[in-house]
């Protein structure tokens, strides 16, 4: 028997983690935190402890109580990808089983950054496994990693292969052909594990809404090349703010700001851990051509400095707060809590897009309120989605074939449109699973 338990990201856009049991052996896959509560909660500066109970009682992670029965079964916690809502309990609640944790390189890599940063151990062994390569974990359960592209690298499709067919969890991807960071996705595995049989999708619905194929990288690569390499960009400061894992738009931001002659400096705390972790595999050497200021104290520092000789056009400043959070380096900017002058000489580049939720747009409308009011000149949506589109989660359905469907990974709105989809492929109300946080599936 197959039986599936969403514990956390069903109801919300975030917090992601699901146990899936077959027979008498558990796998947890993702176990992340709800990051927009736990900025604001935590700060990007602060090292803050918190015991698992306050963070289930404020929604910051997800209650693993409702799986307890199934404590002692769990084999392995396989995250599929390192960002926040898919790692960030890890810290917290992976102690409370007797598992290895399961992932690639660069996931591995940011689990260590992050905990030695906030100064948590983990004492469950980490066991790195690459993208499309396999692992035994029992004789009747095998794991797959297939290649999938997102908006951070070493993201993976994870398939369970079972006796009944294979569970395959698509939580987050994109169809991405011409990457700007690493390969594109591995539609061939995905076509064989769909002829081999797929019992259930567990599949990422947060672009569901958008009726396209989510562009590539490329192309926000060629919307900063754009704005960035051309003669209308007459600024005399140039700060571009995104998230802060995208090590591959990092990359294009990066290559651009030396090709137009200035000085490319990261600033906040998360964007050094990200880029620690890459540089600590060999992912990229960013360092060798950036300057890095970390906490609050060192950023201010340098932008101190750096006020004495801004008609110099020297710098390109890449900072946190592209959601308009006040505790990110932006914010901290904007309302003055980091002494740099702003005016209609500068220019703020939003490589990004707001996560929808009702804090996150606040705060970035409350966030470009304070900057046109200095007068600065304002460059938005320069970005591309890292999550699959209708059509590509379309393309997902026909190519592997479930026999069941499960919407994750974002509010309910969003979710009910991967439903619609499916139903629109001809699958019927016994095959296609709406399901919320805490309610038990059985195949």
């Amino acid at each position: 028997m197959i039986q599936i338990m969403p514990i956390g990201g069903y109801n919300e856009f975030g917090k992601n983690m699901t146990a899936v049991k077959i027979d008498d052996s558990v796998i947890i896959l993702d176990m992340g935190l709800h990051v927009e509560k736990y900025i604001s909660f935590n700060g990007e500066d602060n090292k803050i402890k918190f015991s698992r109970e306050t963070l289930i009682k404020e929604g910051i992670i997800p209650d693993d109580s409702i799986i307890s029965a199934w404590k002692n079964k769990v084999k392995a916690i396989i995250p599929s990808h390192a960002h926040l809502d898919h790692i960030g309990a890890i810290q917290f609640l992976a102690k409370n089983y007797k598992a290895p944790i399961l992932c690639t390189p660069y996931t591995a890599e940011v689990i260590k950054v992050l905990t030695e940063d906030e100064g948590h151990k983990i004492k469950n062994t980490i066991t790195i496994l690459n993208s499309n390569e396999t692992f035994n974990l029992s004789p009747d359960l095998k794991i797959e990693f297939i290649h999938m592209t997102h908006s951070i690298p070493h993201t993976v499709m994870v398939a369970i292969h079972t006796k009944y067919g294979t569970i395959l969890y698509a939580n987050d991807f994109k169809f991405d052909n011409f990457p700007v960071l690493g390969k594109k996705p591995n539609y061939g595995k995905l076509k064989r594990i769909g002829e081999n049989g797929v019992i259930a999708l567990i599949a990422d619905g947060t672009g569901a809404m958008e009726s396209q194929k989510t562009p590539s990288e490329s192309v926000a690569r060629e919307m900063l090349k754009d704005l960035l390499v051309s003669d209308t960009l007459d600024c005399r400061n140039i700060i571009v703010t995104t998230f802060s894992s995208h090590i591959a738009r990092l990359k294009s931001i990066i290559e651009y700001a030396i090709k137009i002659g200035r000085r490319p400096v990261l600033l906040g705390r998360s964007m050094s851990k990200y880029v620690l972790a890459a540089e600590n595999i060999e992912l990229v050497d960013f360092s060798k051509h950036v300057e890095i200021y970390k906490y609050q104290s060192q950023v201010s520092k340098f932008l101190k400095n750096i006020s004495k000789q801004r008609s110099q056009k020297k710098y390109l400043l890449i900072c946190t707060g592209h959601q308009g959070e006040e505790r990110a380096v932006l914010g901290k900017i904007a309302y003055g809590e980091i002494k740099f002058d702003l005016n209609e000489n500068d220019c703020i580049i939003f490589s990004s897009r707001v996560i929808p939720t009702k804090t996150n747009e606040h705060q970035w409308d409350k966030l470009i309120t304070q900057l046109k009011y200095d007068k600065v000149r304002i460059f938005s949506d320069v970005h591309v989605s890292g999550h699959a589109s209708r059509e590509d989660h379309r393309y997902l359905i026909e190519l592997v074939k479930p026999k069941h469907l499960i919407p994750a990974h974002g509010s309910k709105e969003m979710t009910l449109e991967l439903v619609k989809l499916a139903k629109e492929l001809g699958y019927d109300s016994k095959h296609v699973h709406h399901v919320v946080n805490g309610e038990l599936l059985e195949l």
